[in-house]
């Protein structure tokens, strides 16, 4: 990987705001729909491990959390966090960022993107 990677959904107002500031400060990027084209497993399970827990990478205040049975909601071992997050996409928090060199981030914000990519 040679520049910056943001993965996301195309149509999420966040997403879009991230995009615009990487295009405006002129940081090349990529940009990955995972609807359209799944996260592998291991970058999953890699990104969960960098942010500090699956707690960190998936979204648990969006609406397809709450939707989900409360059975659903207990997951606690990395198969059943990858079998949410295959079915259900739209829980990975967005946007992630990952680096060149491979470290991961999630969520946008005009002061942590300026830190980041500075």
């Amino acid at each position: 990987m040679k520049q910056v990677v943001l993965y996301g959904l195309k149509q999420c107002s966040t997403c879009v705001k991230a995009r615009t500031w990487l295009d405006e400060h002129g940081v090349s990027h990529e940009f990955i729909d995972y609807r359209d084209h799944p996260v592998a497993p291991a970058l999953l399970k890699d990104w969960a491990r960098q942010l500090g827990g699956w707690e960190k990478l998936v979204n648990r205040t969006s609406m397809t959390w709450r939707a989900l049975p409360e059975e659903r909601r207990g997951a606690s071992t990395d198969a059943q966090w990858l079998a949410l997050i295959k079915e259900f996409p739209a829980l990975v928090r967005r946007p992630v960022s990952v680096t060149p060199d491979g470290t991961a981030a999630v969520g946008f914000s005009e002061k942590r993107y300026g830190e980041r990519f500075a």
